[in-house]
């Protein structure tokens, strides 16, 4: 808990200096001559000293520590260049123009990364390993366990899908029986459509923002949705081939791209049909794209907080079935 708390600790540094200098540029007091003494050499100093020492200070891994210090070096560069009055600025001019620099450099050295893992994982796919096991294993050779490393599995596994999709196997995914969830309310038929539509939708919203509001509004809005395409169409192919599996231990939720979610078949309570809307809860989990889930499982003890999952799955009887059979044995 404490060494979580240091970890945390560049970033409240940085909001709270964020803070403290809104209220310095904008505020007439006596700390800046009332308004008349704005200098750029306070920020400078915490800009480029004190919060890069407590990165480095605080967080145990040098290179995220790096990663965090450019990063909130930059942000606070870009926040200077906003309330630094223009006459009191002398160097930081200069720092204007030079964190386009570092962050493109920041971004460069990011993207030989990823492109690394995914040639690692591009070569892992084409052996009879679990894709999923697969995706993980480079991913843990530059991350340590935790959120980050959750995140860049979804996107990493997003890329893969969308670009290597023909190379997953769905017979490699571990587990004795397999089950579906992609005809289950049309919920591929339903992606797919969404996918044309947006295909469709962005050249026109390009050229519509272009003209009509600003061209950077429309490029940064057709990026995003861009991401959006990518991410729908990952999406549409993982659901024909991530199943969702059940060993002689082990559920094992695979659903579009998410994470994999690991339920021990000792640790459900109850498992049943379902017909009714699952409202968002924190004690509820649900992997279902359409409709409403048909299968409900109840835990004995939490996993992440939840205790009920739901699924939506093609043919709801088979898995209640083999989950009773499985849990009645482990019973």
């Amino acid at each position: 808990m404490l060494n979580m708390t240091f970890t945390r600790l560049p970033f409240l540094l940085l909001f709270l200096t964020i803070a403290c200098y809104i209220w310095f540029y904008t505020s007439p007091t006596f700390l800046n001559e009332y308004g008349t003494y704005q200098p750029e050499w306070p920020l400078l100093v915490d800009a480029l000293i004190t919060i890069p020492l407590v990165c480095y200070l605080s967080i145990k891994d040098k290179k995220q520590a790096s990663i965090k210090a450019i990063a909130y070096c930059a942000l606070i560069i870009l926040f200077g260049a906003y309330f630094i009055p223009a006459q009191q600025k002398f160097i930081w001019h200069y720092l204007e123009q030079a964190r386009y620099l570092v962050l493109a450099l920041v971004l460069f050295v990011e993207l030989i990364v990823i492109a690394s893992v995914i040639a690692a994982i591009k070569t892992n796919l084409n052996t009879h390993a679990d894709p999923d096991e697969s995706l993980i294993t480079p991913l843990k050779r530059w991350l340590k366990s935790g959120p980050v490393l959750n995140l860049m599995q979804f996107d990493m596994r997003m890329w893969v899908f969308c670009l290597f999709a023909h190379k997953i196997k769905s017979e490699n995914y571990i587990g004795d029986q397999h089950f579906w969830y992609a005809n289950k309310d049309d919920a591929k038929g339903n992606a797919l459509g969404f996918i044309f539509l947006m295909v469709f939708e962005i050249p026109i919203a390009h050229l519509v923002l272009h003209f009509a509001w600003s061209p950077l509004a429309a490029n940064v809005i057709s990026l995003l949705s861009i991401f959006g395409l990518v991410l729908f169409i990952g999406e549409y192919r993982a659901m024909s081939r991530r199943p969702i599996s059940l060993t002689h231990t082990h559920l094992i939720v695979r659903y579009g791209l998410y994470n994999p979610l690991y339920i021990v078949l000792d640790n459900i309570q109850s498992v049943s049909p379902h017909h009714e809307f699952v409202p968002r809860s924190n004690e509820v989990n649900r992997y279902n794209f359409s409709g409403v889930p048909n299968i409900e499982i109840k835990l004995r003890s939490p996993i992440g907080g939840k205790s009920k999952i739901y699924l939506g799955v093609d043919s709801p009887s088979m898995l209640l079935n083999s989950l009773c059979k499985g849990t009645n044995n482990k019973n």
